[in-house]
């Protein structure tokens, strides 16, 4: 069966995306060994930060488990998950009418409902599913330098990545239902998440940021109470549904 266009470069990105991130994760485990011997120094030289203090204060207390989770699902997964969340939720319907081809995809003989939901599902399946690929190798790549992490809280960690990303991504898939230029939505949702991340690095205005939900303390917890945080994953669930309501709901009304 031939692919659609959107199908073709919704894989080429998700294996790009899935390439960075395991690329990513292997250099952040290899470089274990160096970091855990120059932790205390590191500390010091972060002091003057009180959240990178704190940081590595849990670094140096938790050791690899906590170096893991903050280099894998903090660092890597937050950063190139949110890049790929507000390109590929801008692009998925507003990308449509920018390139005049929405009519033609309304035209397709199945329902508006499906068509919505079907676009949303790849989109969400193409942000999720190379965090959890990525995930299964940290076994495997902490073997590389003589260290086991529990494979059931990693994945656990995974599943919470996964929601936090797919919140965003509906959040910016709803924008994108009622727009007609991608990239002043996807320029938008960047400044969102750079703004979110500053912020968490000033002490007085932390919590207030969007990464309090996703941060190396809140993943810590997961991995060691083997369970998600049931407020958080709350919070997620209804972003997500509210947001795929809403869309289904505009773009029913939706002209080209």
């Amino acid at each position: 069966m031939k692919l659609t266009r959107s199908v073709r470069n919704s894989i080429f990105m998700g294996i790009g995306y899935l390439f960075a991130l395991e690329l990513m994760l292997v250099a952040a485990v290899l470089f274990w060994p160096n970091f855990a011997e120059n932790t205390g120094a590191l500390k010091i030289l972060a002091s003057p930060i009180p959240v990178l203090k704190d940081m590595f204060s849990q670094l140096e207390a938790k050791g690899v488990s906590a170096y893991v989770l903050s280099q894998h699902f903090f660092k890597g997964c937050n950063v190139l998950g949110c890049a790929a969340a507000a390109l590929i939720g801008s692009a998925a319907i507003a990308g449509e009418a920018h390139r005049g081809t929405l009519e033609i995809f309304l035209l397709r003989p199945i329902s508006r409902r499906r068509l919505l939901l079907e676009r949303w599902l790849l989109g969400a399946v193409q942000i999720a599913l190379p965090v959890f690929l990525t995930t299964l190798t940290v076994p495997l790549l902490l073997a590389r330098v003589d260290e086991v992490m529990d494979f059931g809280p990693l994945m656990l960690c995974a599943v919470h990545q996964s929601l936090f990303l797919v919140a965003l991504y509906a959040i910016v898939f709803l924008l994108s239902t009622m727009g007609r230029a991608p990239l002043p939505i996807a320029f938008g949702a960047l400044v969102f998440v750079i703004f979110n991340f500053s912020i968490y690095m000033v002490k007085t205005v932390t919590h207030w940021s969007l990464f309090r939900l996703a941060d190396m303390e809140t993943f810590l917890d997961i991995y060691e109470s083997g369970a998600l945080p049931v407020t958080f994953t709350a919070i997620f669930v209804v972003v997500i549904s509210g947001c795929i309501w809403a869309s289904l709901a505009i773009f029913e009304r939706r002209v080209p």
